[in-house]
């Protein structure tokens, strides 16, 4: 028997050994708890501010039997995969962006294996907030009214915004960008904005006010760092004037909002309202008038609007609540009432896009009828524009965007969350130009911003334009340069000027006139622009004589002092700048006291072409002063002497003194009669003593030819200035020969030069009549956009010199002047 069981001990051995080596036990993970950083991910969370690429955690396990093991990480298909594992080590690394507010736990499958067994396990990673948001507000931009007499202290607008981080990052308290400046104060929890104890509003002195509110978060952690995040808006609070009104709301528009995990009796919303007789003041109380569908309260002291049922069984998504605020008599009476609308909106999906309303209801094209060139900042009140989404939250906030020609217009608001009115304003009112366009068109664009589905909505805007007078006629060139002799008789036609008005029907009409120094000479059509000269006029070159002047003259249409009151200065002097003086109250140019003759200017200049172009700036007295130049072209003579020595100087200074010259002529010729007089007395007498035989002879003698004196028009110049007053050469009277018949005397022949008898000169023209209220000829000036025809020159080849010189000084103003607006544009 114990050789028996001897020998079946060692097959029992084997048998159990065979056993042990086939079993095979699967691997597992440790669970180290929520705070360990290592194991199977238990309850493990991680901030959304965690960077891309950080080792998060390593998962840990081991197998029984020893076997080395190896790690794996899935998603559920179509889910973001934010982590990516590694087999061997078991380190988990972050390699997407997180976000709590959009996702705030992430569903894993982690798995290990020992080659033959795996085990695979689902985990829940948390997502834990980071202060990575800004307060939002939920209500502004907005607009309102404020009476001026509102009381201090009283609320006005509440002010919500809402910050989606959670903890002391979601917490949002309400401040004043310039509160010790402000008329204004906000609660800091609430955000209730009230008119600042011991202020009033003056609606004589500000009738606008633009209040800047800031909305901060109770900061938080952000990348290991404190921070604390903060946003702005701005709301227009208008001042309006005191009257009895009925009661007012304060603050509107009101928008409330249920949310999913409201609960019956929850607040939705306060309304505010007062009576607007602010000088005795009556109660309000608050009511529904209707659409509140029996599922809201209202407190009828305070003006709480409250849920009565779960947000399950609200049947619509947006309740437009009527709230009437009415006053309550001393005697318990209704007085007066006002009514405001309440937006109450459902927090849904996103399943509405945005929709633009008219008068009448939803609406995608608008049309306005408006004239030419608003002011700049006017609102189009014709445009009655809504635009409404319907679902919640973020869902229904989008943007606001005006597409069209150039910046004319501008929406607001930019922002908008569920409702709001858009307003089109004026941004440039140039452009806004009937001449260029007849009628705008325009794309008002509204485009959520925080949805996937990025709903979008389109409304067309029309705007048609009506002409106005805004265009002024102008002329088709800027400079007008004409020619004609000064010998051309009254009605000659000078030159055709052409102006265009681009407005339309009696504003586009043009009539042409004429003003200014020496616009008496001329005449033009008013229909045709044809500048012709007058039946009288007499017309005359101008050359300055050294040392006479030349005066210019410019008009200004204002009527009263010192509006009107013109000062003259030269600006530039060519060739020489330093050689002509002007005084700066007639106009009156002169050359410089030490200019005595050509010598001294030819020695200046070394020129012997003595042409100045001046430029000379007339300015008024003005505040402010208008001013505008002219071009005056100068040709610089000396005085010439005619032949009689000094008279022809006399002559030639005094040419436009006609008087004075008839005056010095008649006392020369009277003076000439009594020398010639006397002489004859004295030779008679002297031949009557003598006793001398006078001899008997026998005369021919040939009619003496008077002598010629031609006086020209002191109104008139010549060609050349010395003719203007010259005295023809006498024919040369021929010798009277005499015939001695008494050769006793000794005399020859006798040769006697006998005196004509004097010849009085005739008169000068009559000078033109004159009509009252016309403006005495003077040196015409230089207007805007024409300029005078250029000076006369004593010979043909000079005066075509300086009419090239005067043609292409304007041709290059005119090239500068589109060269500079080519760069303006």
């Amino acid at each position: 028997m114990k050789n028996v069981e001897i020998s079946n001990l060692p097959l029992l051995f084997v048998f159990v050994q065979t056993c042990l080596a086939q079993a095979d036990f699967a691997p597992y993970f440790y669970d180290n708890g929520p705070s360990s950083n290592n194991g199977n991910l238990a309850l493990f969370s991680l901030s959304e501010d965690t960077p891309v690429g950080t080792q998060i955690y390593q998962l840990n396990g081991t197998d029984p039997e020893g076997q080395e093991v190896r790690y794996g990480l899935s998603f559920d298909p179509g889910s973001k995969e934010y982590f990516r594992v590694d087999p061997k080590s078991g380190n988990i690394t972050l390699v997407e962006t997180m976000d709590r507010e959009k996702q705030d736990s992430v569903d894993v499958n982690i798995s290990i294996t020992d080659g033959r067994s795996q085990v695979v396990e689902r985990v829940t990673i948390f997502v834990t907030d980071a202060n990575d948001e800004k307060p939002e507000f939920q209500n502004m931009p907005a607009i309102i009214d404020v009476l001026e007499t509102t009381e201090s202290g009283r609320s006005i607008y509440k002010v919500e915004a809402v910050d989606r981080d959670t903890g002391s990052g979601g917490s949002v308290t309400y401040h004043l960008q310039s509160p010790h400046s402000s008329l204004f104060t906000v609660d800091i929890n609430s955000g209730v904005l009230r008119i600042k104890s011991g202020q009033m509003l003056d609606y004589e002195k500000t009738k606008t006010h633009f209040v800047t509110l800031i909305a901060k978060d109770g900061g938080g952690s952000l990348n290991g760092k404190e921070q604390f995040m903060s946003s702005t808006a701005t709301l227009t609070i208008n001042v309006i004037d005191a009257q009895d009104t009925p009661p007012f709301f304060i603050g509107t528009p009101y928008f409330g909002y249920v949310y999913e995990i409201s609960v019956p009796g929850s607040e939705i919303f306060t309304v505010s309202a007062e009576d607007g007789d602010v000088g005795n003041p009556n109660p309000v109380s608050y009511s529904f008038e209707e659409g509140d569908d029996g599922v809201f309260s209202i407190n009828k002291t305070s003006g709480c609007i409250s849920l009565l049922v779960a947000p399950i069984y609200l049947k619509r998504e947006v309740f437009n609540i009527k709230v009437r605020a009415t006053e309550i008599s001393p005697e318990a009476k209704d007085v007066d009432y006002g009514v405001t609308t309440v937006v109450i909106r459902v927090v849904d999906l996103n399943n509405n896009p945005p929709t633009f309303y008219g008068e009448n209801g939803p609406q995608n094209m608008f049309e306005l009828t408006m004239y030419e060139h608003p002011p700049e900042g006017e609102i189009l009140r014709g445009l009655k524009i809504t635009v409404n989404d319907s679902d919640k939250g973020a869902n229904a906030k989008f943007n606001l965007r005006l597409i069209g020609p150039g910046r004319m217009l501008r929406a607001v608001p930019q922002t908008v969350l569920n409702e709001a009115q858009v307003t089109i304003l004026v941004e440039d009112s140039a452009a806004m130009d009937y001449e260029k366009h007849h009628f705008l068109t325009y794309k008002l664009l509204a485009v959520e911003i925080d949805t996937p589905e990025r709903f979008s909505a389109t409304a067309h805007i029309i705007i048609h334009l009506l002409d106005t007078n805004d265009n002024a006629p102008k002329f088709s060139s800027d400079y007008y340069i004409a020619r004609i002799p000064e010998n051309s008789p009254g009605g000659s036609n000078v030159v055709s000027v052409t102006a265009l008005d681009p407005d339309s029907g009696p504003w586009g009409e043009v009539k042409y006139s004429i003003y200014g120094s020496g616009a008496d000479m001329f005449l033009i059509q008013p229909t045709s622009g044809i500048i012709y000269t007058q039946p009288w006029a007499s017309l005359d070159a101008e050359t300055m004589v050294i040392g006479a002047p030349v005066k210019i003259e410019a008009v200004d249409d204002d009527a009263e002092v010192p509006n009107n009151v013109i000062e003259y200065a030269i600006m530039k002097a060519e060739p020489d700048n330093n050689i002509f003086d002007i005084d700066a109250d007639t106009g009156e140019i002169k050359l410089k006291s030490y200019i005595k003759s050509m010598a001294i200017i030819q020695n200046i200049t070394k020129k012997r072409d003595c042409s100045w172009s001046l430029v000379v700036q007339a300015r008024d007295r003005g505040q402010p002063s208008f001013s505008t130049t002219a071009v005056v072209k100068i040709d610089i003579t000396e005085a010439t002497q005619l032949k009689g020595g000094p008279l022809g100087s006399f002559i030639e200074l005094n040419r436009n003194n006609s008087l004075q010259i008839i005056g010095m002529l008649v006392g020369i010729i009277s003076l000439v009669v009594m020398v010639t007089v006397i002489i004859s007395t004295a030779t008679f007498l002297r031949n009557k003593k003598s006793n001398r035989i006078l001899p008997n002879r026998r005369v021919r003698r040939r009619p003496p030819k008077q002598p010629f004196w031609n006086f020209k028009s002191p109104f008139k110049s010549s060609e050349t200035p010395r003719e203007d007053f010259t005295v023809q050469e006498e024919q040369e009277e021929p010798e009277e020969v005499v015939n001695n018949v008494n050769y006793n005397n000794n005399f020859s022949t006798v040769v006697r030069h006998w005196p004509p008898p004097p010849c009085a000169p005739s008169l000068p023209p009559p000078l033109p009549t004159y009509v009252p209220g016309e403006r005495h000829w003077t040196v015409p000036t230089v207007s805007a956009v024409v300029v005078p025809k250029p000076k006369k020159k004593p010979t043909i080849d000079r005066r075509d010199t300086v009419n090239k010189a005067l043609v292409s000084e304007l041709k290059m103003r005119l090239e500068q002047k589109k060269m500079a607006s080519h760069y303006n544009t």
